[in-house]
């Protein structure tokens, strides 16, 4: 099986850290987080990996080569332009089965097998793993309408959401959905498979999930990952 790793994003929120290293390069304990992801895939069996990248390539190139030194064989798929997140697929070559794809950024506990197994089971066109997120909002809120009439005070509420990981399993046929060099994000992808009568699903995943997107979750996480290595890389 083939995974995708996008890899290619300029990581403003991390920013001034991601001036100079890319974010899947970013150190969560004594490596970057996208290696900790790519042992994991190596334990899940998946070993053919395309990274998709454009802001710092070199570096990302520099630091994991072929990746020959995991067992693995990484190859890489530049975008010219930015092409959002499902944008690159169309560029790259070879997507003729089942395949995986990740943001470079995510931290999580999730197998990877078990995620294809459900999507097989399922026998949907796209699997989105998904994981619930409370936020909660430590100030009152004011529910009113366009006339200034307040019809609703909520306070501190506590809202639950289901979430995309950033992780999804596809079939090949969704590459007829998205058009070669033109950005498109993956909610837009969805929503034209949708559209289309295809089959999407969720994968729900109740362990542990953290984006590394902003500073403080990215603190977070590298104290999540000291704390529980051994769950993120059991077999270390």
């Amino acid at each position: 099986m083939k995974a995708v790793i996008l890899a290619g994003g300029r990581g403003t929120r991390l920013a001034p850290y991601t001036k100079i290293l890319p974010k899947p390069l970013m150190p969560i304990g004594d490596m970057p987080i996208l290696e900790v992801m790519l042992k994991q895939m190596k334990r899940a069996g998946i070993t053919d990996i395309v990274l998709t990248v454009g802001h710092l390539a070199n570096l990302l190139r520099t630091f994991f080569m072929d990746g020959q030194q995991w067992g693995m064989n990484i190859a890489y798929s530049y975008e010219e332009k930015p092409l959002g997140t499902a944008g690159p697929l169309a560029l790259i070559a070879g997507l003729d089965s089942t395949f995986l794809v990740a943001n470079g950024d995510v931290l999580t506990t999730l197998d990877f097998r078990e995620l294809t197994a459900f999507h097989k089971a399922q026998g949907g066109i796209a699997t989105i793993a998904v994981h619930q997120r409370r936020v909660k909002i430590d100030l009152g809120v004011v529910q009113w309408d366009g006339d200034y009439r307040i019809h609703g005070y909520i306070e501190k509420p506590v809202y639950d959401y289901t979430v995309s990981m950033g992780i999804y399993v596809f079939e090949p046929r969704v590459l007829e959905f998205i058009p070669h060099n033109v950005y498109l994000d993956f909610p837009e992808l969805v929503l034209k498979l949708i559209a289309a009568g295809e089959k999407v699903v969720g994968y729900p995943f109740d362990g542990y999930w953290m984006d590394l997107g902003r500073p403080d979750d990215y603190a977070q996480a590298a104290e999540d990952f000291a704390n529980m290595r051994e769950q993120f890389l059991p077999e270390e």
